[in-house]
């Protein structure tokens, strides 16, 4: 089902209508917005608008912020988000370290941790340590959490929450990493790539439809894609292997075993302290997607970026810059920023796995998931409300249409 900024007068889509007011009241921030701003953003009656805050309110995710004047009669009241009735877990295992945040449904970072893994490890051992991230997070265990999002190395399968062959580290191949992690932390977990994670995370703060490829160097190269605003994961969620387009035939040998690749000649180039060419052949390969599909911008982020970013973003601006004056007179530069914040954002984005679905903020494209939301929907509670309301667990939806996901 395609999100969009009407809403539907149908009881078969009530968890489609909620969703869309509590992303309104997540924009509107401490300030507010009435009920009858909610009926004109949403299209949706006010006596539908005026059940769903009612039932929001009695399920402690919304409440009153005061009251606005109004052209007539008495003053309107408004209403807002309450953040701290629900939380998520962003879990980023990298190859040497996980880091892990709790945060609330505003997004807001309550709590934070970092700490040395060996993702090489046996599963049990590595299995152990991330639970026990997410418990240390957790605290007291006082705080109603939805689920627990996690971004890891790809390839993985992201419907099936099960990983391939992890490169470098060939013994995760076929492991079912969601499942394994549910039953150890006895919540819903959604995993995905660690640069589609980051990705999604920053595209749910662009002001309007997003339109990037963020490519993360760190321990490895990789890339997380939106494109026409959706998260694009490909049919298996192979999209995004940026590291490992051949730049160099018969070039020096890739961990993934191949020759040439983008990410041994840029991981080498960082190895020698040569950030100048490290940048260079970053920009290289940016400009291949560019040249492919388009974009409108690049973000750099991760940890190696951050040592340096105005090094990076200077370097690979000159290779898109070049290839912009090469295209001639209908040449636009393609702007390059940095992310900021090191891994941070991939942890981050992370928890909005398990987030962005409840505001409607993370639709399949077309059709799939529709009827387990549909039939959500014709329960008393919405989706977003039952989750939040009891505190335990989160009815986060099945997945999207395979390859993409949309944003907004």
């Amino acid at each position: 089902m395609n999100r969009s900024n009407s809403g539907a007068n149908l009881p078969t889509l009530r968890s489609h209508n909620a969703a869309l007011v509590l992303d309104l009241l997540r924009a509107a921030g401490e300030r507010g917005i009435s009920r009858i701003e909610l009926a004109g953003r949403t299209g949706l009656t006010p006596q539908a608008v005026s059940k769903i805050t009612a039932r929001l309110r009695g399920e402690g995710l919304a409440a009153e912020a005061g009251h606005r004047a109004s052209t007539g009669g008495k003053p309107r009241t408004v209403l807002r988000l309450v953040p701290d009735a629900g939380h998520a877990v962003g879990l980023h295992l990298d190859r040497d370290e996980l880091s892990v945040v709790l945060v609330d449904l505003a997004g807001t970072v309550a709590a934070s941790r970092t700490a040395p893994l060996d993702f090489g490890a046996p599963a049990d051992e590595v299995l152990g340590a991330a639970a026990g991230a997410v418990a240390a997070v957790r605290g007291d265990g006082a705080l109603p959490v939805l689920g627990v999002g996690v971004a890891v190395p790809g390839p993985l399968d992201h419907r099936g929450g099960v990983l391939h062959r992890v490169t470098g580290f060939p013994q995760w191949d076929g492991y079912p990493l969601r499942d394994a992690l549910a039953a150890r932390t006895g919540l819903p977990v959604v995993i995905d790539k660690d640069t589609n994670a980051a990705a999604l995370g920053l595209a749910l703060q662009a002001p309007g439809p997003a339109d990037f490829a963020y490519l993360h160097l760190g321990t490895g190269l990789g890339s997380g894609l939106v494109l026409g605003g959706a998260l694009h994961r490909g049919a298996r969620t192979g999209a995004g292997e940026f590291g490992h387009q051949t730049v160099q035939l018969d070039g020096v040998l890739c961990s993934c075993g191949g020759r040439g690749c983008i990410e041994a000649l840029c991981l080498a180039a960082v190895g020698r302290g040569d950030i100048a060419e490290a940048a260079r052949v970053l920009g290289t390969g940016a400009a291949n997607l560019v040249g492919l599909l388009d974009i409108d911008r690049v973000v750099l982020g991760g940890r190696t970026v951050a040592a340096d970013p105005d090094a990076y973003v200077r370097g690979v601006r000159a290779v898109l810059d070049e290839r912009a004056r090469r295209d001639g007179a209908d040449g636009v530069p393609v702007p390059v920023v940095a992310a900021g914040g090191g891994d941070r954002p991939v942890a981050e984005g992370a928890a909005q796995l398990i987030l962005a679905p409840l505001f409607g903020r993370a639709r399949g494209a077309e059709g799939e998931g529709e009827g387990e939301g549909e039939r959500e929907g014709e329960r008393e509670g919405a989706a977003a409300g039952d989750g939040a309301g009891g505190g335990s667990r989160a009815d986060v939806p099945a997945g999207s249409l395979p390859g993409r996901t949309e944003l907004g």
